[in-house]
């Protein structure tokens, strides 16, 4: 699949592997997975969002499945900081 983020570079997935595709499970859902072994049998299931990082700006995108659902423009540090 491919993206364009909104710094203008194209995002894929389609070379494995990548650095674009990060494998995000919420708490629970890896404790599901050690409690049931999945790790000891390799047969990891998908994580509920797919998430991917730009290398450019870092601007984070999640999909549900095909369709993005949110993505997070991050802030520096100074900015908060400042406030």
């Amino acid at each position: 699949m491919r993206y364009p983020c909104k710094c203008g570079k194209t995002l894929s997935n389609t070379q494995a592997p990548n650095d674009i595709e990060l494998s995000v499970f919420t708490d629970r859902e890896w404790d599901d997975v050690i409690n049931i072994g999945m790790i000891d049998s390799g047969d990891l299931p998908d994580p509920k969002y797919f998430v991917w990082r730009c290398p450019d700006c870092e601007r984070i995108y999640v999909f549900d499945g095909s369709r993005l659902v949110k993505y997070y423009v991050p802030h520096s540090l100074e900015e908060l900081a400042g406030e």
